[in-house]
């Protein structure tokens, strides 16, 4: 049984990060554009999820195992003529922001996805994917991105390629709370692992990359073996249902998209993370 996230209580770095920021009465700092995808395939027992576990030294979420994705990039909105799928309009009406916004964490996703995994969402054309990413020249080019050597737009152009927004689902808006020194407004994202291509342990942030059921994600996080940050959790949650990945996708077509953003009660000197 999924736990009950609607008030729980904090300990460690969390809750003392809460408690500092009630009684300091500090001011939020303002949340970075960042995105992530809910990498999924399908096997003869059901979906599974592409999860990675946070280095222990990493300012953010250490320790967390979270799904692909990072902030948006000052290069990621000038994709403009590299493009097929839905328009940036029609994202951007999903997402209840704007068109700009919308092609930027869109190509965020791809791009992330790409130097966190190994996975590419994108092809020659607008009716196919590249099929393979594994050889010395890929691994380049993703090492270039992922040290901002080597822009989203530029790397595009140099392989012909365009941006396959349509394997793209929107699935979830997460605002981290006002309490964390480090604050993302994260847009979630679902796709399917494309046909010939392999996840990589390549991204220098995890210690640990791992195919799983999402149920199984849920029983690990439940039973103490896991940790994960509510947003990666529920998610994980809202995905057990499903017996298929095609029936993920259709669904993201069909999901409110909200912005949730926990809050902090404070009750005895202990910290509460409320999610509504």
């Amino acid at each position: 049984m999924v736990r009950d996230l609607k008030s729980h209580l904090m300990s460690g770095r969390m809750a003392a990060e809460a408690l500092s920021f009630i009684r300091e009465d500090r001011a939020a700092v303002d949340p970075r554009p960042a995105s992530t995808v809910i990498l999924t395939r399908d096997t003869t027992t059901g979906p599974e999820v592409y999860l990675l576990r946070r280095q222990q030294s990493m300012a953010f979420a250490a320790g967390m195992t979270v799904f692909p994705g990072g902030r948006v990039d000052a290069t990621d909105s000038s994709i403009a003529d590299s493009w097929s799928g839905p328009s940036p309009e029609w994202f951007g009406e999903r997402m209840g922001c704007s068109a700009e916004a919308a092609a930027a964490y869109v190509a965020a996703a791809v791009r992330e996805t790409f130097e966190e995994s190994g996975v590419l969402l994108a092809g020659p054309d607008a009716q196919s994917v590249v099929s393979d990413t594994t050889g010395d020249d890929w691994e380049a080019d993703r090492v270039a991105l992922e040290g901002r050597a080597l822009g989203f737009a530029d790397f595009l152009h140099n392989r012909g390629l365009v941006l396959r927004a349509d394997l793209l689902g929107v699935w979830a808006h997460w605002i981290t709370p006002e309490f964390e020194p480090r604050r993302y407004d994260t847009r979630f994202f679902v796709a399917a692992l494309p046909a010939g291509q392999v996840t990589r342990d390549v991204t220098s942030e995890s210690d640990q990359v791992a195919w799983m059921p999402p149920a199984e994600a849920v029983r690990a996080v439940d039973a103490g073996e896991m940790l994960m940050l509510p947003p990666t959790y529920l998610c994980c949650n809202d995905l057990i249902p499903y017996a298929a990945v095609p029936e993920i996708l259709a669904a993201s077509t069909d999901r409110e998209i909200r912005p949730i953003m926990p809050t902090v009660r404070i009750e005895n000197d202990q910290a509460y993370l409320e999610t509504t």
